[in-house]
């Protein structure tokens, strides 16, 4: 029996642009996201350690994905009553349900990165 999306009724189709599951796969296929839910499979992390180990991501794109993630169920957000306050940031097990989709794409990605980078070179000479 296919899945039904509870808010329609319909059936779950990642195909057809009315359906938010679409907008859920646009979500967790962004790179931030990946790396966000891949750096907290390690265990809870704060905002500063999660800059730290994803470089090149802006505080705003990072506090978008974060707050995204949170949004949608993958991420719990805890703050402490500490003066500053601390928070810190851990999947949910919905969160930790996409472990081993996101852990194969990344260990994929680096097990061909040397292919694609022959291939990309190719098509720079071909054009």
């Amino acid at each position: 029996m296919k899945t039904t999306v509870e808010s329609s009724g319909l059936p779950a189709d990642v195909y057809s642009a009315k359906c938010p599951t679409r907008q859920v796969l646009d979500h967790i296929a962004g790179k931030w996201t990946v790396l966000v839910v891949d750096a907290l499979l390690d265990g809870t992390l704060r905002y500063t350690d999660l800059a730290r180990r994803i470089e090149g991501v802006s505080q705003k794109m990072l506090t978008q994905t974060l707050r995204g993630l949170e949004a949608d169920g993958f991420v719990t957000r805890t703050v402490y009553p500490t003066v500053p306050p601390r928070v810190t940031y851990e999947l949910t097990p919905l969160g930790r349900s996409l472990a081993e989709p996101i852990s194969a794409l990344r260990e994929w990605t680096e097990t061909h990165i040397k292919e694609i980078e022959r291939a990309r070179a190719r098509a720079r000479i071909a054009r």
